[in-house]
Parts: C-alpha cells; structure tokens; sequence
C-alpha cells in the first residue's frame, strides 16, 4: 500500500483548483489562503490535494481545507492524511484537531466521523455570508458544524 506525503509549500496560489474543491468561494478563500500552513498532498508520484492548516488556539489546530482531487477519491488518502497530519501535530505538541465544514456536506460529516472526530460546535448562518448561496444534496448550505479530535500520543 502506497502512503500519502504531506509537503509544505511556499506559492499557494498555483493550488487555488484544488482549494476551491473543498470551499466554493474563491473571495472566501482569498480572505485566508495566506494564513497557517499549506501542504500539498502527494501519493506515489502525484500531487493529488491540498491541505491547509491554522492554529486558532496555542494547542489547537484546524483543518482550514482539505481536498483530495475527484480522480483519488475513495482510496482512503483522506484518512491517510488525517492520520498523517493527526501524528505530526501531535509531535509537535497540538492537543486537539477541529475541522469545520457545512451542514449540507453529508459525506464530509460522516468522513471526519469515521476518522474520530466528533461534533464540537455550530455556527449559525456561517454560510450565508458567501457571495453565493450553494447547494450539496439538494441542502443549502447555512450553517459550519466544527467536529473535534483529541490528538494522542
């Protein structure tokens, strides 16, 4: 079995497509493409997602967007990277991983649960500050629901 690799880098916008993969505003994401830390995500030989990382608390840290490209999705790289980025924090003294993401994108919240997140908070109306309303599963999405992860040892 092949292993992801998590490859920070400098140019963030030349990963703008896959950033919109995961949050359908590019003035949303302009707003904080330059803040944390930006990784590439590779498998095998390939370039194949992005993942930005910040830190809103001193021990906390957020998966601000990840995206796995449509092509690779399904092979368990997702998990791969939340288990990766999960030790790396972790070695780096990080306590806990959060993670929001709307309460329209179903596959999302049952993707973090699976990979031992839990439901932490709601931000009411987050969504609606968007340009432009947007739909997944024939939801609107309104709301963030923030889903939590201690990070163990």
């Amino acid at each position: 079995m092949s292993h992801i690799k998590l490859v920070e880098v400098a140019d963030r916008r030349i990963y703008m497509k896959d950033l919109l993969l995961a949050d359908e505003s590019e003035k949303v994401i302009e707003d904080y493409i330059n803040e944390g830390d930006l990784y590439a995500i590779h498998y095998n030989q390939d370039q194949v997602g992005i993942c930005l990382f910040i830190y809103p608390e001193e021990t906390t840290v957020e998966i601000k967007n990840m995206a796995i490209q449509e092509a690779y999705r399904g092979k368990g790289l997702g998990t791969q990277v939340i288990q990766t980025a999960s030790q790396l924090f972790c070695s780096k003294g990080y306590t806990d991983m959060i993670v929001g993401t709307s309460n329209s994108s179903i596959a999302n919240l049952a993707f973090y649960q699976k990979s031992g997140f839990r439901f932490h908070k709601i931000y009411k109306d987050f969504f609606l500050r968007y340009p432009d309303p947007f739909y997944e599963n024939g939801i609107r999405g309104i709301d963030m629901v923030v889903l939590h992860k201690a990070l163990l040892p």
